[in-house]
């Protein structure tokens, strides 16, 4: 567990400087300054969120096998997945239904932090 989300953290982050790069550089004359910032908030919490993954994937190092971490790791994945990646297609191709979306990765990335504060609670050590 420890490897799977030190490495999917380290990916997602490397993949957040890419999207953030390609913002500033590619998509700043193509979107509006509103879009603009709707994509900088994917990349913002894409980055935290993969850092969270690193820390996920340190703590399960230090406590050791808790199926809560492993399931904060993974609402965390699909936190970036479904929060920043709504986001990244809502600026760059406009379907607003994908708005609907947005508060899901929200919530995933909520339930990811109480999921892990609750697994580190519980260690003994």
């Amino acid at each position: 567990m420890f490897k799977i989300f030190v490495v999917t953290g380290s990916l997602f982050a490397a993949l957040a400087v890419i999207m953030g790069a390609f913002a500033a550089h590619g998509l700043k004359t193509q979107l509006s300054a509103d879009m603009l910032k709707v994509f900088h908030t994917g990349v913002q919490y894409h980055m935290y969120h993969a850092l969270g993954l690193i820390l996920v994937g340190i703590s399960a190092r230090l406590a050791g096998p808790a199926p809560l971490i492993a399931w904060s790791g993974a609402a965390m994945t699909v936190g970036i997945l479904l929060f920043s990646g709504s986001l990244y297609l809502l600026a760059t191709t406009g379907p607003r239904w994908l708005g609907a979306i947005t508060p899901l990765g929200g919530m995933a990335f909520i339930a990811s932090w109480l999921l892990l504060a609750i697994a580190i609670w519980r260690t003994t050590a």
